[in-house]
């Protein structure tokens, strides 16, 4: 054991693990800090850097055995290997001032820095990660919430209740940057303030990010309230988060001396980091307003991720006015002219984010082929002379880092530092499926002992639904039938038991009832103990879920699924989805590798599709999911199921990962927009 002799120097070599968020893709790192004090680790929210500050170098000491030596030492080989092993953008021969600032409102790197709420931050985290081993240049930039998003809880009427515990940065890994950019913000009277910013920077293998902070000390009380909750306050302080993530962002990446030769917003929170851009150049390059717009209309790449209205956000235009009207002046623009970038419609007085960043930006896509092209309809009156198919709104589907979210069983056979998932069509019936049976051992072990969920039969075919309990997900399809529901639960011959997890937002009464609804069926005779609520859906339980159950649901209303990459994380680790053809299942199905659930496309109402795609639905469990998993060989085997799993697991783990997907960006939307940048800086 390499220099670690007693507690305070094994201490050291803990700390430097924890201190990079590489360690969560680093096959025994999590397990290093887990062995320590299990349940500790689990009630500290799994985070390393807590658990440490809370045990002593005795405490370390005592844990000193030769059996930890050596995984600590396998873990640091590993970490050593993937710092010295050249990267794929070394081989790329890119230009050398090239970096890409890649601008977010929430980063889901692991459930101990809880500054994400679902699949936006999710993605976030893994392009953050998938840039690191890539070797891509890439900074991040987003907000430290000081509640970040909240617990979930069900009261004694089957209620979400939330609950915002307070991140404290003592027991985080971050650092804290000694600058404090200022941002100026409306008070409640509407006069402009300096607001202070801290600056956070995060260690992701190869990438940093930086996090902005208000609560710093000299602010007034509202402004250091400003970034305590993700997507919190009344639509005040959501226009303040944005201005201080959009224009504060720009603002920290100046003090830290970089200059991006690309700045990517994904989705619109982000996007007043046009204004500050285009006032830099205005006031500092001395450019025109037309030549400035044009200069960071080419080096801007903007990311739409949802075609439901609530996630493209527009603002009454005063209250806009009433923070941004200097800024907008010191860019030489009207208002009036600013205004016309954000409108959405004709007549429409409102202020979008989404129309502003297509606006802003020469390079925009959607999340998979189908979001796409409803995005590309969606936005086409802001090019109304355009063709729809001709509107500038490609695709590049979204992806999963496949590191992060491979079962333990599976890495050990495909590989740790760069899992070959076309490996799974070599592996026999018996590894394959003795591997996916130990992931499911784990996973109910893991919500027996902190879910409570007791009694689960793990050779019981088990479908996982779990996601936001937005309404257009309809987690209630399922209950839409109860009595054919039942039937299947209460099958002894070939049972089914389901695993549901999600959480509302705070504001949706809807999602709030669907929960109560499925969790009063679940303790309902009907349910015969065979459908359980998992309360508190977070990362760490969203790996144990994709990589344990046999199935996995999704039951959107088309087209309202931008991309669902849930999904892609169940099927690269040999979980067969069934899905509606939505998001990236329309791409990725194929009747060798999952199931589809077609009621016959869009119907003319909402209730007309529920009801069409409930029928079939349940067709599908009756007549194939259920069939294929109870039919055994001679040796007791599903032949036909794990045959799906490995064209599931070659195919899906192949096709749907983020190595591919920031491939895909750097070199169809990154390297044209930092070529064009220069191009219409040359002109100007």
């Amino acid at each position: 054991m390499s220099g670690v002799h007693d507690g305070a120097t094994l201490r050291a070599a803990l700390a430097e693990i924890a201190g990079d968020f590489s360690f969560t893709w680093t096959p025994g790192a999590r397990a290093l800090f887990a062995g320590l004090a299990p349940e500790r680790f689990a009630a500290l929210g799994h985070n390393p850097t807590a658990l440490l500050s809370e045990l002593t170098d005795d405490d370390l000491d005592r844990s000193l055995t030769p059996e930890l030596g050596l995984r600590l030492e396998r873990v640091q080989e590993r970490l050593a290997d993937e710092r010295r092993r050249p990267t794929w953008w070394q081989g790329q021969q890119g230009p050398d001032d090239f970096l890409v600032a890649y601008f977010s409102a929430e980063f889901g790197l692991d459930e101990s820095l809880p500054i994400y709420s679902g699949g936006l931050g999710i993605l976030a985290g893994d392009h953050l990660k998938a840039a690191s081993e890539l070797g891509v240049p890439l900074v991040g930039v987003g907000l430290f919430y000081r509640r970040g998003y909240f617990r979930q809880r069900l009261d004694a009427e089957d209620r979400q209740v939330e609950r915002y515990p307070r991140n404290d940065a003592n027991r985080l890994p971050l650092t804290l940057v000694p600058m404090a950019p200022v941002v100026e913000l409306a008070d409640d009277a509407g006069n402009l303030v300096p607001v202070r910013l801290g600056v956070w920077r995060v260690q992701v293998g190869r990438v940093e990010l930086y996090l902005l902070d208000t609560k710093v000390e000299g602010n007034p009380d509202w402004a250091r309230d400003v970034t305590d909750t993700l997507y919190g306050g009344d639509r005040q302080n959501r226009l303040r988060q944005e201005l201080v993530l959009g224009v504060g962002g720009v603002r920290v990446l100046r003090r830290l001396g970089l200059e991006p030769t690309v700045f990517h917003m994904n989705e619109g929170h982000s996007a007043f980091l046009q204004l500050e851009r285009l006032r830099e150049l205005v006031e500092e390059e001395r450019l025109d307003p037309e030549h400035a717009l044009a200069r960071l209309h080419g080096s801007t790449v903007f990311t739409t991720h949802t075609p439901v209205p609530a996630g493209n956000e527009v603002f009454d235009p005063e209250l806009v006015r009433r923070h941004l009207g200097p800024l907008v002046a010191r860019c030489g623009l009207s208002w009036e002219e600013l205004a016309a970038l954000g409108q959405v419609e004709p007549g429409d007085e409102r202020f979008g984010l989404t129309p502003f960043a297509l606006r802003t930006s020469a390079h925009a896509n959607g999340v998979s082929e189908l979001h796409g092209a409803v995005s590309r309809e969606m936005w086409h009156a802001l090019w109304p002379d355009r063709p729809v198919d001709e509107v500038p709104i490609t695709s590049i589907t979204n992806g999963v880092h496949r590191r992060t979210w491979i079962s333990d069983e599976l890495e050990d056979l495909l590989g740790y530092a760069a899992p070959d998932f076309e490996r799974a069509r070599e592996l026999s019936d018996e590894v394959l499926w003795e591997a996916h049976r130990g992931a499911k051992l784990r996973m109910l072990e893991f919500i027996a002992r902190t879910r409570g969920a007791v009694g689960l039969d793990p050779d019981v075919l088990t479908i996982g639904f779990a996601r936001r309990f937005a309404t257009y997900k309809r987690a209630g399809l399922l209950l839409s039938q109860p009595e054919r529901l039942a039937r299947l639960l209460a099958d002894e011959s070939r049972p089914v038991q389901f695993l549901v997890a999600g959480k509302a937002h705070p504001a949706d009464d809807g999602g709030k009832e669907m929960i109560r609804r499925v969790v009063d069926f679940a303790r309902s005779p009907q349910a015969a103990g065979r459908v359980v609520f998992l309360e508190d859906y977070e990362m760490t339980l969203a790996r144990r879920l994709v990589q344990g159950v046999d199935v996995w649901l999704n039951t959107p209303r088309r087209p309202m699924e931008a991309s669902g990459t849930s999904g892609m994380k169940a099927g690269l680790n040999g979980v067969l989805n069934c899905s509606i053809l939505d998001g990236w299942w329309a791409e990725g199905y194929a009747p060798n590798r999952g199931f589809a659930v077609d009621g016959g496309g869009v119907a003319d109402t909402d209730d007309e599709q529920d009801a069409g795609d409930a029928e079939a639905l349940f067709a599908v469990l009756e007549r194939q999911v259920i069939p294929a998993y109870y039919e055994r060989d001679a040796n007791g085997l599903p032949a036909l199921w794990i045959e799906m799993m490995r064209h599931s697991i070659a195919e899906l783990g192949t096709e749907f990962g983020t190595i591919r997907m920031v491939t895909e960006y750097v070199e169809r939307l990154y390297l044209p927009a930092s070529r064009g940048a220069k191009r219409v800086a040359s002109r100007a």
